[in-house]
């Protein structure tokens, strides 16, 4: 195959160099001991620089594949026109031994703009004091208008680190639809300002939601130290893996941790380690999200469902020793747009570290509706509060606030060392917010706060709230589930076996599913098929003494 050396122009004002002879798709080949002047057709002849591996035009089915092991100058840009397809991609991918390592000049890593039909695996993507406030690691960008979504993206076993953000997929602005059939596997985006992961799209509409990306799946995503922005404070950043406006999409055993340490102090909003807003029928399961920060009032948490979120499930995640919230569901906005969304068979630890303000798992927001809470284990404990104030205001393993409506809490564990088992900022009656078959257990003094009032029993709060009640008999208990994570210490929090009931004498049974009204799904936190007589919290009997996932 020999290179044409004749230039020509592909459209109107747009100057590259002819591709190689023949009809392809090629393969191109790139080392820092090649030469510009080959053909870059094999390993043997392979270019010398990113830059001129630019001036290709990629068609369907060719590759860019960068030697292993070595550092590229530069950056790698796809645009409008170029690309492939679902059944033949343009890729770009590492050969010989280990990934090659792309180092931008101040700018994002690969971008691909106004095209799709690309696959990203092998390499890893190193910014510069100048990418970390303008560039992307990878970033892929539709500003295209229209209502058709650019089809095919595969990115797998990357790295991303120094960068405003080390992986975003969005729209630009006047667009508003984005990618589909997207999926990001092992992939690790840690040290970068903003975000590790991010998808974004257009402003919400409750009317007409446009949900620039369709059939999303994030797996194996390893999400660290994204630091933040000291200097903004009009938006939330150092957030691990985020989602906006998507609908169909799975996040699953996925990490973020010690994302946030350097947000502002300032912020009215505040990072998460993974969270969502914008958006419909998600699933976040599997993940663990932990350690992560805050450096304001605000957020700080493993999970969040945000505004203007439905049809969405967390299950089976594990959060632990976040300055914010293990769990949060969140409306701030009056849409009516966050309803029918689901927390299960998860477990929170010693959350709310630096916030008492908030606890394990929170629920709160404007027209809020239609929320099912059901078969979580949540423990807080006064050990390792990050601020004497945490310590002196404990904050609680459940906290409800005003404004919801629909919401069901059954057969959770919620444990304290003598903090609040709840706090309702209203006294919510039974016909739009309903607690039945949960365990209310604590180590130290017994309390609960149901609107102004402070009860010190679970019957002298069911007697007046009406609440763990079903068609008049009591439901709800005060017994020890057994649980290791109410004493064991601060340095062991990484173990969910610690959350696992041990008790001689069983765990408290707790309702069946026709007298929750809910479908539990098929497992329980890990993984095995749930028992016909279901106990309290996210693990089941049978299931007690086998690991994780």
């Amino acid at each position: 195959m020999v290179l044409l050396l004749l230039a020509g122009c592909d459209a109107p004002g747009v100057y590259r160099p002819a591709r190689p002879a023949g009809g392809g798709p090629f393969t191109f080949y790139v080392s820092p001991e090649g030469d510009d002047r080959n053909d870059g057709m094999s390993s043997e002849k392979p270019w010398r620089s990113l830059d001129h591996a630019n001036t290709v035009h990629f068609r369907p089915g060719d590759r860019l594949r960068l030697k292993g092991g070595e550092r590229f100058r530069g950056s790698v840009t796809l645009e409008e026109g170029e690309a492939g397809s679902s059944t033949q991609p343009v890729v770009i991918e590492s050969y010989g031994v280990g990934r090659a390592t792309i180092v931008p000049r101040g700018a994002s890593g690969i971008t691909v703009h106004n095209t799709a039909g690309v696959e990203i695996r092998n390499v890893s993507l190193v910014g510069d004091h100048k990418a970390l406030r303008e560039g992307v690691g990878i970033a892929f960008r539709n500003s295209l208008l229209g209502t058709r979504r650019l089809d095919h993206v595969r990115i797998t076993n990357v790295e991303a680190r120094g960068f405003q953000n080390g992986i975003s997929v969005g729209t630009e602005e006047g667009a508003v639809a984005g990618y589909s059939d997207v999926r990001i596997t092992d992939a690790s985006v840690h040290d970068n300002l903003e975000a590790g992961l991010v998808f974004y799209g257009p402003r919400f509409e409750a009317a007409r939601p446009a949900y620039a990306h369709d059939d999303l799946r994030i797996e194996g995503v390893r999400a660290y130290s994204n630091t933040g922005d000291p200097q903004s404070d009009q938006r939330n950043t150092g957030s691990g893996i985020v989602l906006g406006s998507v609908r169909n999409a799975t996040v699953v055993r996925s990490v973020a941790h010690d994302n946030g340490s350097k947000s502002a102090a300032a912020a009215e909003e505040g990072p998460e380690g993974i969270w969502v807003y914008d958006s419909t029928r998600v699933v976040l399961e599997n993940n663990t999200s932990y350690h992560n920060r805050t450096g304001s009032r605000v957020d700080g948490g493993g999970f969040g469902l945000d505004n203007n979120v439905s049809h969405s499930v967390m299950q089976y995640n594990l959060a632990y020793g976040n300055d914010g919230p293990g769990f949060l569901v969140y409306s701030g906005q009056p849409t009516g747009a966050h309803r029918n969304n689901i927390v299960r068979f998860n477990m929170s630890w010693d959350d709310a570290r630096k916030l008492p303000e908030y606890g394990g798992i929170v629920a709160y927001g404007s027209r809020l509706k239609n929320l099912d809470v059901y078969h979580n284990t949540v423990v807080m404990r006064t050990e390792g509060l990050a601020s004497v104030e945490a310590a002196g205001n404990r904050p609680p393993a459940l906290r409800l606030q005003d404004g919801m409506a629909d919401v069901r809490v059954h057969n959770n564990i919620f444990a304290t060392d003598g903090g609040p088992l709840v706090e309702s900022s209203s006294a919510y009656s039974p016909d739009s917010l309903r607690l039945q078959g949960n365990d209310y257990f604590s180590t130290g003094d017994w309390s609960l706060w149901w609107g102004a009032r402070r009860f010190t029993t679970l019957d002298g709060w069911r007697a007046a709230s009406r609440q763990e009640k079903l068609e008049g008999d009591p439901t709800g208990s005060a017994e020890d589930p057994c649980l290791r994570g109410l004493a064991a210490p601060i340095s062991d929090l990484a173990g969910a076996e610690n959350l696992v009931p041990d008790c001689e004498n069983g765990v408290p049974v707790g309702l069946g599913p026709q007298a929750m009204g809910v479908d539990l799904g098929p497992f329980d936190y890990f993984g095995n098929r749930l028992p016909t007589t279901l106990t309290v919290g996210a693990v089941q009997p049978r299931t007690a003494d086998r690991g994780a996932l």
